[in-house]
């Protein structure tokens, strides 16, 4: 396991609450191709490694971290997150399609079309306390990025209600990506990895969102771009971006950019007190010990 010290770019002093003085980046596993979509599991860690096609589990033992392989094949999975059940939800790429792992293993499809049009290939995933369950759906898994394989004419964002319905709730994203809720579920962000930027929206009763506004331009001239996104307890946002990932007030004001060895494409908080920010960042898994606690699946 390997430590380094972070590489931090202060914008405002606010982010210290957030941000311990000798705060370092551990580096927990390496050796795969890109990982994506990490989701703390009570005692253990699940992430994809899209091009391995499989979901791999990263166990944290006294005598250094064990990576072994949860599910191949996995569909060429992507976002995983976990349903107010505790069962794996899984955005695959192979299949167009989001499924539910129950507990007995048994793989269930949530969704794999739109008014009889296939999806394109979910991406990341969130669930609101309600039940229902929010998705994007970019072309990125396609073959040539969607030439030919389209079905539907636009990059969506949905939401599966609890009876099942599939509902579109915004079609104007060139590609849509990360996504999460505010800690009280009344705000949804949803970033765009062409644009750099991340959009809030206003949540409904009906679980409708409405008032689309910017919240953030994240370009800069550097590597990287808008991709996976967490909340933590206090309503900080923690998005992948140029250069790293940010952290961001809820007003939409860069408070600190983290460069990290390599560029993050997701992240999740875990472990017991869910101070712990994991990266899946390219052929390696990395965390930080953060002072405030992310929001608990």
């Amino acid at each position: 396991m390997t430590v380094t010290k972070l590489n931090i770019e202060v914008r405002d002093r606010a982010v210290l609450e957030v941000l311990p003085r000798d705060v370092v980046i551990e580096q927990l596993a390496t050796g795969f191709d890109f990982t994506e979509g990490p989701v703390w599991c009570g005692n253990h860690l699940l992430f994809s490694d899209i091009p391995q096609n499989r979901i791999v589990k990263l166990r944290l033992l006294r005598e250094g971290p064990e990576v072994t392989t949860f599910r191949y094949p996995s569909g060429n999975s992507n976002g995983n997150t976990l349903d107010n059940s505790q069962r794996l939800l899984t955005c695959e790429h192979t299949g167009r399609r989001v499924t539910m792992t129950d507990v007995d293993g048994t793989i269930k499809v949530l969704a794999d079309n739109y008014e009889d049009r296939r999806l394109n290939s979910p991406n990341d995933i969130v669930v609101r306390s309600d039940g229902s369950i929010y998705f994007t759906d970019p072309p990125y898994g396609l073959p040539s990025n969607g030439t030919g394989w389209k079905e539907l004419p636009f990059n969506g964002v949905y939401r599966i209600a609890p009876d099942g319905e599939v509902q579109l709730l915004a079609d104007d994203f060139d590609r849509p990506n990360g996504l999460a809720f505010s800690p009280d579920e009344t705000v949804l962000y949803v970033n765009d990895t062409v644009r750099r930027h991340i959009r809030a929206f206003d949540v409904k009763p009906d679980g409708s969102i409405t008032n689309g506004r910017l919240l953030i331009d994240m370009s800069l001239p550097e590597p990287g771009a808008p991709d996976g996104m967490k909340i933590d307890r206090k309503g900080t946002i923690y998005c992948t971006g140029p250069g790293g990932f940010w952290i961001i007030d809820p007003i939409g004001k860069c408070l600190a950019i983290i460069r990290t060895p390599e560029l993050p494409a997701n992240m999740a908080f875990g472990e017991s007190d869910w101070k712990s920010l994991f990266l899946t960042a390219r052929t390696s898994i990395y965390r930080i010990r953060l002072n405030v606690p992310g929001i608990s699946l």
